[in-house]
């Protein structure tokens, strides 16, 4: 009996199908994010300071420098990372030899993107970028006092609006068009009531025009605070719950965006109450929004548990969003991604209905048994199953295989 086949026998006994757990698992798409692979920088001529508190540290050797090498980046990470997963886009990733201002960006800006993703099977989502540049640099956009700078933005949002419903299109499913915006004060602003109205107003304009759910879809994203926006953000998390209620839109909830002692595991079943739709931005703050890969930790376990347990996943679209400088960025996405993963499968491979049981007549030493029993199974035997499966290397060989093409990359000046 071979290490799968032992394991699946174990699992049995608890009545877990793992033939099952494997199949749910080959089902879920991750939107895997660009930036990682270039530090977010994006592939724009002019810029301004990047705002908002993002700031990607660290020189390692192999950053793509352009469009055709972050292209062979996440190619490689696909390759790596088993099932079908989707790539999420930011607006500064323009694949072109003119020079809009984000004002003036269109589909055919992204054109190679497009082809691409169809030629890999790789499905876009896209967000509009509202930071690195010099009508943000008062870190207020669509919050901006200036009409004519929220005017800048509405035109951006729009126009990356209908560039993610062509996208959509080209695709034949929803590319999710995610929003968030930088807008706060470095110190305690006199009139929070002003910038929110201004906000919600600008974000009324931005989201007018009707576009096909069918094929774009938009949420909104808020944000505890940032270097430069201590003291308040303007799109907090209170606003955008608001928001998105009221006007039908996703809401992404981004694990880095919180207090550090708020369980975000938990927010998931309190907003799916009131809307039909979430997106994730998977992360791993430390000390604050610092967008570290992510960790297959109790963290990541405890979102990926309310995924399923609350059957959520039909109506949650997972997105990761890290970014180091520091290590091999094409080994953050697979490690990072293939986390996300673990995480889930260990989720599916759990006997949730004993443990619903337990917890309906209220034994809760059985599920405080049960949980803590499960946490010796031999989860590791069914990845590496899965992974088999999936044609993508484990242990040793994905190690040699990581450190062979970043040998490749690492002469990028």
């Amino acid at each position: 009996m071979n290490l799968y086949d032992s394991a699946k026998a174990q699992f049995a006994d608890w009545g877990v199908d793992t033939e099952a757990a494997i199949d749910a698992l080959k089902t879920i798409p991750i939107s895997m994010h660009c930036w990682q692979g270039d530090d977010v920088v994006g592939f724009e001529t002019s810029t301004g300071t990047s705002g908002g508190g993002i700031q990607a540290t660290g020189n390692h050797p192999g950053r793509a420098r352009t469009p055709d090498e972050l292209r062979a980046d996440l190619e490689f990470a696909y390759a790596n990372i088993p099932g079908s997963h989707r790539l999420n886009l930011h607006a500064i990733y323009m694949d072109t030899d003119e020079t809009p201002d984000r004002d003036e960006i269109e589909f055919r800006h992204f054109a190679p993107w497009v082809d691409w993703a169809a030629q890999t099977g790789v499905a876009l989502d896209f967000n509009p970028t509202f930071f690195a540049h010099a009508k943000a640099d008062d870190n207020l956009t669509l919050a901006h006092p200036d009409k004519g700078i929220r005017d800048f933005w509405i035109e951006h949002g729009r126009r990356c609006r209908d560039i993610a419903a062509q996208m959509g299109a080209a695709q034949g499913s929803p590319c999710l068009n995610n929003i968030w915006v930088p807008d706060g004060f470095k110190d305690t602003p006199i009139d929070r009531m002003a910038a929110r109205a201004r906000l919600q107003e600008s974000l009324d304009q931005m989201l007018a025009p009707q576009q096909d759910r069918a094929m774009m879809r938009d949420a909104v994203e808020s944000k505890l605070f940032g270097i430069g926006v201590e003291a308040c953000t303007v799109g907090s998390h209170e606003f955008y719950f608001g928001y998105a209620i009221r006007k039908g839109t996703l809401l992404c909830l981004d694990m880095g965006h919180f207090h550090p002692t708020e369980n975000i595991a938990d927010k998931l079943s309190a907003c799916a109450l009131s809307l039909d739709e979430l997106l994730l931005h998977v992360s791993r703050p430390m000390r604050w929004d610092s967008d570290h890969v992510i960790l297959l930790n109790d963290d990541i376990q405890a979102m990926a548990n309310e995924l399923v347990s609350g059957d959520l996943l039909g109506r949650t679209h997972i997105g990761l969003d890290f970014f180091d400088a520091t290590i091999s960025r094409t080994a953050a996405w697979v490690i990072g991604t293939r986390n996300m993963q673990k995480a889930l499968l260990r989720s599916l491979l759990l006997p949730l209905d004993r443990l619903r049981a337990a917890e309906t007549a209220l034994d809760f030493t059985t599920r405080f048994v049960v949980t803590e029993e499960f946490k010796d199974m031999p989860f590791g035997a069914i990845w590496d199953e899965f992974c088999r499966r999936m044609d993508v290397p484990t242990g040793q060989n994905l190690i040699r295989d990581l450190d062979s093409y970043q040998g490749k990359v690492a002469a990028r000046g």
